[in-house]
């Protein structure tokens, strides 16, 4: 994953490099039309062809589709250096073209294969490696392709060249260490049509709303970040008043800090998928870009300032640690909620959900270039944008916390069990990973149920006194676990009769239910 994203962040930059270099003394509309078509046609596979990777990635076996793919990129990584040579436009836009295509195969087997080789304590770590990887392969696939070009004399490409085949070789090289990887649907039947079947792939991942919306989610995020990422390069020219180096290590600021938050998630999230990480990064992400929206300063600190000029302006630091703050959050947003698709999917249709996913991401980044041109249409400055989506973070991650609750309700608990108390486990073995089971506990505290949530990994449906399944803000919590009500046969014999009747219904349904004997604190 790290090589191919580093060939296609390398390619996609010299492109950009030589284009400028190329046209922009003659026409500078026709150099930003041409840049802004390549731009479009690197997404334009998602569009067209995820649907049918995913119909692809779960009929066959996925090692095999990974190193037919990267065989592909060596092939493709051929073509862009004849075209780099030749220094034709048309034919380095198609080989562009065809890196998005493979891209678009990739990307559903990339999270599709991750459990069937990893347990679900160790989805979170693999998907913040995976994070890890794209993020710093986009910082430094990034330097690389703009960088080799303008160190080359007299426009020579040899450098980018001997770097676009060697990555792609490696990167087979690495697929042939990858484990078999069963077919999770071998029966299925590959239909071809783009327009229908992908309609129809976003239909069927939207009936199960717990994966549809953290595709939402995820997909804002892209949105977000594709927003940052196309400011900065004015930000540092124009706003901080930097040369190229600043962009850059703005760019760096934002790509270390996903990767960081993507590998502290393993930490946070105690070999679980810890989707009350979501509404952590949520909230991080909307403080520190509204932080970073004041720390805008409203003169530039200078004019071409190098790295250490900048680095000695005031309020210079500020900044790059909002920057990095926002990169961070972002880690701790959406790697537990690739986590959770992965989780949550049924397996055979996982690399289908995945391909949906891929999709309205595409869809949501176009939406972010529209976006933010009508809001320049309309006079609005950086600094304004990045409060505007701020602002916006806020409200999309209510929306879809109000839509699935339990993601708040994760985030509380998570909060209470990682501040208020020190919990040490022992016997998490006991507890089955699935199946109908129930747990039995001393009743110590009034915290223990939201104590238990956080330890045991999977869901639990707690049976309580309907006293304290009233309590104020608390209710919130345990409507949203389903917690079963239950009041004793002489206060309310209707309410008595339904607990026994849910609790029946929760083992038939293959649920984890936790009833404290006693009915009361345990002496």
């Amino acid at each position: 994953q790290l090589l191919g994203a580093f060939n296609d962040n390398v390619y996609k930059n010299a492109l950009v490099a030589l284009i400028a270099f190329a046209v922009i003394k003659s026409s500078s509309m026709d150099d930003g039309l041409l840049i802004n078509i390549a731009a479009g046609l690197f997404i334009l596979p998602f569009f067209l062809f995820s649907a049918l990777c995913g119909q692809i990635a779960d009929k066959y076996e996925k090692s095999t589709l990974i190193r037919r793919i990267k065989l592909a990129e060596i092939g493709i990584m051929i073509f862009g250096v004849i075209a780099l040579y030749l220094h034709s436009v048309p034919l380095l836009i198609g080989v562009l073209f065809l890196m998005g295509t493979q891209s678009t195969f990739f990307g559903p087997i990339k999270y599709g294969i991750l459990p069937q080789h990893l347990s679900s304590s160790e989805l979170t770590g693999g998907n913040g490696l995976v994070e890890l990887g794209t993020f710093l392969a986009i910082l430094l696939g990034t330097i690389a392709g703009t960088q080799l070009i303008a160190i080359s004399e007299n426009g020579s490409v040899l450098p980018v060249s001997v770097v676009l085949l060697l990555v792609a070789v490696l990167g087979y090289i690495a697929s042939r260490a990858i484990p078999n990887s069963p077919a999770s649907d071998p029966n299925l039947t590959v239909k071809f049509n783009p327009f229908t079947e992908t309609a129809r792939l976003v239909r069927a991942t939207a009936k199960n709303k717990v994966i549809f919306q953290s595709i939402l989610a995820i997909s804002w995020f892209w949105f977000l970040g594709a927003t940052y990422l196309a400011q900065f390069p004015v930000f540092a020219r124009d706003i901080l008043g930097g040369n190229v180096d600043v962009f850059t290590v703005l760019l760096g600021s934002f790509s270390v800090g996903i990767a960081a938050g993507s590998l502290l998630c393993e930490r946070l999230s105690h070999g679980r998928v810890e989707i009350g990480l979501v509404p952590f990064g949520a909230i991080g992400i909307t403080l520190f870009g509204l932080d970073l929206y004041m720390a805008t300063p409203v003169t530039p600190l200078g004019v071409g300032l190098g790295i250490a000029a900048f680095a000695q302006a005031a309020g210079a630091w500020r900044v790059l640690l909002d920057i990095f703050l926002i990169g961070m959050f972002g880690g701790f947003y959406i790697v537990p909620l690739y986590s959770l698709i992965q989780l949550r999917s049924a397996p055979e249709k996982l690399s289908r959900a995945i391909a949906c996913n891929n999709v309205i991401n595409a869809l949501f980044m176009v939406l972010s270039a529209v976006v933010v041109l009508i809001l320049l249409g309309l006079g609005a400055t950086i600094a304004q944008i990045f409060l505007i989506m701020a602002v916006m973070n806020a409200a999309v991650a209510l929306y879809i916390f109000r839509q699935v609750p339990e993601f708040f309700m994760r985030f509380l608990i998570w909060l209470l069990v990682h501040t208020l108390y020190r919990v040490r486990k022992r016997g998490m073995e006991n507890i089955p990973d699935t199946g109908a089971a129930i747990v039995a506990a001393n009743h110590v505290s009034f915290v223990d149920a939201l104590i238990l949530a956080g330890c045991i990994k999977r869901p639990i449906r707690f049976v309580m006194y309907y006293k304290i399944y009233q309590i104020p803000v608390l209710n919130f919590i345990f409507r949203t676990a389903r917690a079963i009500p239950i009041a004793g046969q002489r206060e309310n014999k209707a309410m008595y009769d339904q607990a026994f009747l849910d609790m029946h219904q929760a083992l038939e349904d293959d649920d984890l239910l936790c009833i404290f004997p006693e009915g009361e604190i345990t002496r």
